[in-house]
């Protein structure tokens, strides 16, 4: 099965093209509460969207699913969450949970109305996952790696996939019958650890969505359309072709490549420390 790919965009040209080379689901992300205290140090983005654009964007859209990354639960969640659906979100977002109590909110609001999934980007959430499974109506959860290594205190973010976090959150979720994803990827042979070594590790974990990060194509560089119809169509196809030869890989392979992946993230934290 075909990892869904998102990509975060409130651009409508941009997401026609993301759309229209098999981008699955378009991503607007409203989640800005205590988002720049968290990661304002950080080369991260800090999208900025405004509610106005979901209604905008759904209506670009003839295929792909419109994903909406709400707010974490505050006393303004539920008039959000009615309106992001009612705008025409197919997916609704929880961003920064902690508690039981929070999830089990976020799914009352929702009521069946969007899929739910839940973005798991904190120390608490990793603690209290047990009891937050036994809630039923949990459609997806992805697991937020930038948040996550900030929760942690890692270097790297990719080093939760070699200290056996993302893999005992992975577990958890198989075990449950959710879908599940994590992280993001660049372009294939682009990035600090390339897309193909992560792309093998969705696989070996059973993950079934990522993001395409501002690096497989930040529009802030490229504002030619052009441009970015012939980055979205090579990358997007470079992606499905090597899912491709993934599939017909054995166990070993994906064994090697998670040894690679470990040495790989040694070097790279290694390199940051001598900085």
């Amino acid at each position: 099965m075909a990892l869904k790919l998102m990509y975060i965009t409130n651009n409508e040209s941009v997401a026609k093209i993301a759309e229209d080379s098999g981008v699955d689901w378009i991503f607007i992300d409203l989640e800005i509460n205590g988002k720049i205290e968290r990661q304002g140090h950080l080369d991260t983005v800090i999208s900025y969207h405004r509610i106005e654009d979901v209604r905008k964007i759904k209506k670009v859209l003839t295929k792909a699913e419109l994903l909406v990354r709400v707010n974490p639960i505050y006393e303004g969640s539920e008039n959000e969450i009615n309106r992001v659906i009612n705008d025409g979100a197919d997916i609704v977002m929880l961003p920064y949970f902690k508690t039981k109590n929070e999830v089990k909110t976020f799914i009352n609001f929702v009521n069946g109305r969007a899929k739910t999934c839940l973005l798991c980007e904190t120390a608490e959430a990793v603690e209290n996952i047990d009891e937050i499974l036994e809630l039923k109506g949990i459609n997806l959860i992805h697991i937020g790696l930038n948040d996550l290594h900030i929760a942690y205190k890692k270097d790297f973010l990719f080093e939760l996939l070699v200290d056996g976090t993302v893999e005992m959150l992975c577990d958890k979720f198989k075990a449950k019958g959710i879908l599940y994803g994590f992280g993001g990827i660049a372009q294939l042979r682009q990035g600090d650890l390339p897309a193909e070594y992560i792309i093998a590790e969705h696989y070996r974990l059973g993950s079934k969505m990522t993001i395409l990060s501002r690096s497989f194509c930040n529009i802030n560089k490229v504002t030619n359309n052009k441009e970015v119809k012939n980055i979205f169509a090579k990358g997007v196809k470079e992606i499905r072709d090597y899912e491709h030869i993934l599939e017909i890989k054995d166990t070993s392979f994906f064994e090697q490549n998670h040894v690679i992946i470990k040495k790989k993230i040694d070097e790279i934290v290694g390199a940051k420390a001598i900085r």
